[in-house]
């Protein structure tokens, strides 16, 4: 494959062009870098000056945005980073981490985001797996990055040699990576069903492609909107609703490092954000402190919202109707994957049926099928597989045939598809828990609880939750001697010593055994019905 990048590891790691799925070609340039599209393209067609990010450390116009990602580019350069090097980002939601991802694309190398929740087991992995080589982390979170040989610039803080102080020095700046709209733009994990994390690559026509189906053609979305939202821009949903969308056509955005219910509704009233982006769960606890202001007698004033997308996890109607009835304004809601980049399914005002999911994107292709991958009639259960101008392809990972199949991406959720074309969703297929938006993989899980001292067996599945959609539900065994009445406070702190703490189990259940057939394999099916 012909390339811009020096460093080709990922794309020396791509599957086999056969294990691809199909994908439609969007028509840009063979020379196109996303970063320099999606800003100074912008920059040249609607001038330096317009709002473009409010952040807790910084408010810049697109020509400032512009001036530091110049700044940080030269600085990635000058330590050494070259194109096609994997750079571990580690930073929350702000200004800088904007800066840096833009910055590391525009030089030709490879952004690998991570959550600052991660924990050392959790970020060694994602190193091991993208070969990382340099990272660039916020001075809050640096505690986890002691025990790694990776180069680390400090993002913010007090050190003298900063990321923004030497950006501050610099004064030649380097030109933009001419790199190949195939080349590898960005690395995004996803959670694995066997607790080993899968890295997903996405193209620079890939970046620009989700920007111009679903934002283009489902949200339509114009320069006066201003954006905000709660997912992390280390998940390619927020990545695409907080950055790339608004960027895409000059609109502005507004990033916060703690996106509490109340931070987000002051935020919305506060710069008269426009499109919002988040999950089920916030949306209904958005609604629970909006309904506290009111009955104190209080005015949260989001009348200037008029785009609101849910993803993430399942949306249920109760809620599409509570937020149409409080607010006026229709949910959007999708399913996206990170193997997709973004959503692939959705639907916008009039085309909404509230529970459905919506119908494909306009340049994406879904059915449902069964085990023999045929379609099924209307109405029926199958398996939802589709295709479009982005898919799965894992790095170096076996599990690229699980899933892409006869050129299909299977995502592993099970769907049904109305006589119009609408998809609703059922459940998940595998041993995915989708709890307030986060993918947990019970393995993981399983892992960190056996980890513990007192832990013999554990089994981990995911219980429906009315507050979180669904919560992580542990089945353990102890070993003889431990106490159950003293450990489910212990398990759960340890878990958050271990993992991410938004994937700790909520709650706990002590058996004598697990259930199991006779061969010994484990009967989930039986847990989820409470050892029936």
């Amino acid at each position: 494959m012909t390339t811009a990048q020096v460093d080709t590891f990922a794309l020396d790691r791509l599957p086999a062009r056969a294990a691809w799925p199909v994908m439609t070609a969007m028509g840009y340039p063979e020379r196109t870098n996303c970063a320099v599209t999606l800003l100074d393209q912008t920059v040249a067609d609607l001038g330096p000056n317009r709002p473009c990010i409010t952040a807790d450390d910084a408010t810049w116009t697109y020509g400032e945005l512009l001036d530091s990602v110049e700044r940080c580019a030269s600085v990635l350069a000058n330590w050494g980073v070259q194109s096609g090097n994997r750079v571990l980002l580690r930073i929350p939601n702000n200004a800088w981490l904007a800066a840096s991802w833009l910055a590391i694309l525009r030089i030709g190398a490879i952004p690998v985001t991570t959550m600052t929740m991660m924990r050392h087991l959790e970020l060694a992995k994602v190193i091991d797996i993208a070969n990382v080589q340099w990272a660039i982390v916020d001075h809050r979170f640096t505690q986890e990055f002691d025990d790694f040989a990776v180069p680390t610039l400090i993002s913010g803080g007090e050190q003298a040699d900063t990321l923004q102080a030497q950006a501050a020095r610099v004064r030649d700046r380097v030109a933009p990576c001419a790199t190949y709209a195939t080349d590898i733009a960005l690395l995004a994990f996803t959670s694995g069903t066997t607790g080993k994390p899968k890295a997903t690559m996405h193209t620079h026509a890939d970046v620009l492609a989700i920007a111009d189906t679903f934002s283009a053609q489902i949200l339509k979305p114009n320069a006066d909107d201003v954006f905000c939202g709660t997912p992390p821009l280390a998940f390619t949903f927020g990545l695409g609703g907080l950055l790339i969308f608004p960027l895409r056509v000059g609109a502005s955005t507004v990033l916060i490092e703690q996106a509490d219910p109340a931070a987000v509704l002051q935020t919305i009233a506060g710069h008269r954000v426009s499109c919002l982006f988040t999950a089920p769960t916030a949306y209904r606890a958005l609604l629970s402190v909006l309904g506290q202001a009111q009955a104190a007698g209080a005015m949260v004033d989001i009348s200037s919202l008029r785009r609101c997308v849910s993803a993430g996890e399942t949306l249920p109607e109760a809620i599409w109707t509570q937020w149409f009835t409080q607010t006026g304004v229709k949910l959007i809601d999708g399913i996206g994957a990170t193997e997709m980049l973004h959503i692939f399914i959705s639907a916008a005002d009039d085309d909404i049926v509230p529970g459905a999911t919506g119908r494909p994107v306009p340049g994406y292709e879904a059915m449902v099928v069964d085990d023999a991958f045929k379609p099924v009639p209307p109405g029926e259960l199958g398996r939802l597989a589709v295709r479009g101008p982005t898919g799965c392809r894992y790095l170096d990972d076996d599990r690229q045939q699980i899933y892409v199949q006869h050129g299909w991406n299977v995502t592993g959720d099970i769907y049904t598809c109305d006589e119009r074309g609408y998809f609703r969703y059922i459940a998940r297929g595998d041993d995915i828990i989708v709890s307030s938006g986060y993918n947990i993989a019970a393995p993981e899980v399983e892992a960190a609880l056996l980890m513990h001292d007192a832990v013999a067996e554990v089994a981990v599945v995911g219980d429906p939750d009315e507050q979180r959609g669904m919560i992580v539900h542990a089945f353990v065994v102890l070993n003889d001697g431990a106490d159950a009445a003293q450990m489910t406070v212990t398990l759960q702190e340890h878990v958050k010593s271990i993992i991410a703490p938004y994937k700790y189990p909520r709650k706990l259940t002590f058996v004598d055994a697990l259930p199991r057939t006779a061969t010994g394999k484990l009967q989930r099916f039986r847990l989820r019905d409470g050892l029936g």
